[in-house]
């Protein structure tokens, strides 16, 4: 991990500011470094920030049920199927716009057509 990301983790609260050496630079415990393990992993993961930041507090509390945690891994699973299926009608639609197209001039391109006009697509909204 890059030191400006270690440091903004700290500015927002994600990682407590660590103790400090007598010529000023920090020093990173092996807790610290298993709290930036499961700050990365949830990010390459998607979650945002604030999502993460409810995951390590009970990561900090073991003993609570984890209700919680699965809400929150739910929540971010639906919202990762719903980008999916964006994405998907997104891919049919660019799809159908260059299999259509003539490969002739600009005047008769079905890009050309559809980018102008939303009515030659396949879904209203996309």
């Amino acid at each position: 991990m890059k030191v400006p990301t270690i440091r903004y983790y700290e500015s927002i609260g994600l990682l407590p500011e660590p103790p400090r050496t007598d010529s000023n630079r920090r020093t990173y415990d092996d807790t610290a470094a298993r709290r930036l393990r499961f700050i990365r992993h949830a990010r390459e993961l998607g979650f945002e920030v604030d999502a993460i930041r409810q995951l390590l507090s009970l990561a900090d509390d073991p003993g609570q049920p984890c209700a919680q945690a699965d809400s929150l891994a739910r929540t971010h699973l639906a919202d990762i199927e719903s980008k999916i299926a964006r994405l998907e009608a997104l891919r049919a639609e660019v799809r159908q716009m260059v299999e259509q197209c003539a490969h002739g001039q600009v005047r008769t391109c079905h890009v050309i057509e559809v980018l102008a006009d939303h009515a030659h697509c396949l879904h209203e909204h996309h």
